[in-house]
């Protein structure tokens, strides 16, 4: 695949942008599309943005943490019941131990409780083996399906009011993603960082420098350790700020704006002794064809991407995840395309 990467200024002072959405639902189409010109024009130069009045309660942000954190206290044994391993549509909880086979991914010390869009036990796509559809696994923690699965339908249409701004953005037709994402591979993590006893540099690197493999992630976080790479080489510091969702574009809406949009590396340093983060990562419908849109192509801008199916590229890299996923497919290349951007001293 040739991918080509668009131009974004450099974060000199520091900062990423901050964006109201209050006025995306306005009546006024002026001050609607001035909203989507900020995501937009952010999306282009930082791939990296800050949105506030996104309409989600902060106490059911502060509910989702607090049931995860009792999750995450359990003892080994009851969190293994749960075991990611065991489930036929990769929903459940991820060990510390369980790594990938890349550098980076060998020095993380974090543990994972992974949902998507919970679809009945019936549904055709899981019935014929979809590894990514289905219904999800439901810890017996008190309130834990209650507000973890409220939090994510809000988490999701908010998702959802992002990319139709960037729909409009880009002057696309209406629906042109959202038409696509009506049973999406979403996911949503429940992450849980531990800096080691042994770590003494609190620079170190937890998770390594990355980008996301689906259209947009939408990250709550409470403690810092979020980097974003500018075009520098430079690491810059994502501010922690409650009261505000990080977003940023991935590997698939890149490809779909034909490098327009930028997905960005980042990574996750040891700069906390416990950090909480919620990501969730909108993507596509499985069977999409990722492929920039042809109103996005042009003499100066010819196509840059090759086409991919959305569920198999991240089947594919979660493989390279997940081991237990592979099915004696050690020797497959799991490499991800994007990847080769990775610039600056990443450690």
């Amino acid at each position: 695949m040739n991918i080509k990467t668009s131009s974004f200024t450099p974060y000199d002072d520091g900062t990423l942008p901050l964006i109201s959405l209050s006025d995306l639902s306005s009546e006024d189409p002026v001050k609607q599309q001035a909203v989507a010109d900020q995501i937009g024009q952010a999306a282009r130069q930082f791939g990296f943005f800050r949105i506030c009045d996104h309409g989600i309660n902060p106490v059911l942000i502060e509910a989702a943490y607090a049931v995860a954190a009792l999750f995450f206290a359990q003892p080994e044994r009851h969190k293994m019941r749960h075991y990611i391993g065991n489930s036929s549509n990769h929903r459940g909880y991820v060990p510390f131990s369980e790594k990938g086979d890349y550098a980076d991914e060998k020095n993380r010390s974090y543990e994972a409780f992974d949902l998507g869009l919970d679809l009945p036990s019936d549904d055709p796509d899981y019935l014929a083996g979809n590894r990514l559809l289905g219904p999800n696994v439901w810890p017996d923690s008190p309130g834990f399906a209650q507000i973890i699965g409220t939090y994510y339908q809000q988490i999701a249409r908010l998702g959802q009011r992002v990319t139709g701004a960037l729909e409009q953005h880009l002057g696309l037709p209406q629906g042109a993603m959202l038409a696509q994402m009506d049973k999406p591979v979403s996911q949503l993590r429940l992450l849980h960082y531990l800096r080691g006893d042994e770590t003494t540099d609190h620079k170190s690197v937890n998770m390594g420098a990355h980008t996301d493999y689906e259209c947009l992630t939408l990250l709550h976080t409470r403690n810092p350790g979020l980097q974003v790479l500018a075009t520098s080489g430079k690491w810059i510091d994502v501010p922690v700020d409650h009261s505000v969702f990080v977003v940023n574009i991935g590997d698939m809406l890149e490809a779909w704006s034909n490098g327009i949009l930028r997905s960005t590396p980042h990574r996750v340093l040891n700069s906390s002794a416990e950090r909480f983060s919620m990501p969730y990562f909108v993507a596509a419908n499985y069977d999409t064809m990722i492929e920039p849109f042809p109103q996005l192509i042009s003499e100066n801008r010819p196509s840059g991407y090759a086409p991919f199916k959305a569920g198999e590229h991240l089947e594919t890299m979660l493989m390279r995840d997940f081991p237990y996923l592979r099915d004696g497919q050690a020797e497959t290349n799991f490499s991800n395309p994007f990847e080769g951007r990775l610039q600056g001293d990443q450690h």
